[in-house]
């Protein structure tokens, strides 16, 4: 093969090697472009402050929260959103959260003062994001409390309605400068069904109760004769006693258990809030 052979044909894989790097910066160029916007979740449209994409709340339900949130909005121009959704499609519901909010904007331009209650009921999870501006009220730890005591113990039953209704009580209670009353709530609403803790006491003490009774009735077995003078009373004497109320108190402290056309104003939000499963 002569010199000019060889020069033609590396010339030629020259010129397939530059061809085949183009088309790859070119596709890498396009992947960078489109993988975000294929990969980004898809959001429910803002239609009013009550948005049940999941199918939680009857019509009943949906009108009276929705008119418990235009309320406080007029009494303060807080804006609080509720959002129920099908899927938190793979993504961490701190991340779909924030995501929903600022998509949205919940909340004044300028204030900051949005708050939004998020339910994923097949993935479990829910969280409250907050605006900017209400964080120093509506702490991260005060919206794992509402969490916690107001919103996951009727989500744990099935009653996702009355969690919610609960939950947007207490964030309003926060939000209108009652923080003590949702604290107080949290230590004296739950139920036995809420915290084990509670049948765990009851347990425990229904078997007191029957060790009682059981040490009486092994005592009568084998009491004197009715006839002897004073044997039944030295033996009632001599018996266990029940202290007195102790059977009264048993889980003291534990009681038994329309926006259409809204939109949000602008709010901004930083991340603050917090998330919670069952």
């Amino acid at each position: 093969m002569t010199g000019a052979a060889i020069a033609a044909r590396s010339l030629a894989a020259l010129r397939e090697l530059r061809a085949s790097v183009l088309i790859l910066v070119v596709l890498g160029a396009l992947i960078t472009v489109i993988a975000p916007a294929i990969a980004a979740p898809i959001y429910p449209e803002l239609a009013s402050r009550v948005t049940d994409e999941a199918g939680l709340l009857s019509p009943a339900d949906k009108t009276e929260i929705e008119n418990e949130l235009a309320a406080l909005e007029q009494t303060s121009t807080d804006q609080l959103a509720v959002v129920t959704v099908k899927s938190l499609q793979g993504y961490p519901i701190e991340d779909y959260g924030i995501g929903v909010a600022r998509k949205w904007g919940i909340g004044q331009k300028g204030k900051d003062n949005g708050v939004l209650l998020i339910v994923a009921p097949n993935d479990r999870k829910v969280r409250i994001e907050v605006g900017r501006r209400l964080e120093p009220m509506l702490t991260d730890t005060m919206s794992a409390l509402i969490i916690e005591n107001a919103i996951l113990p009727k989500f744990r039953r099935g009653d996702f309605a009355g969690g919610i209704k609960d939950g947007v009580r207490d964030i309003e209670a926060v939000i209108l400068g009652d923080a003590e009353e949702v604290k107080r709530r949290s230590l004296s609403g739950r139920t036995p069904q809420d915290d084990p803790t509670v049948m765990i006491h009851i347990v425990v003490w229904l078997l007191v109760i029957a060790l009682i009774i059981w040490i009486n009735y092994r005592n009568l077995q084998t009491m004197p004769p009715t006839g002897v003078p004073g044997a039944r009373r030295g033996r009632r004497q001599g018996g266990a006693i029940i202290p007195e109320g102790s059977s009264g108190n048993w889980g003291g402290g534990w009681s038994s258990g329309g926006g259409s056309g809204w939109s949000g104003g602008g709010g901004s939000f930083g991340g603050g809030g917090a998330s919670g499963g069952w």
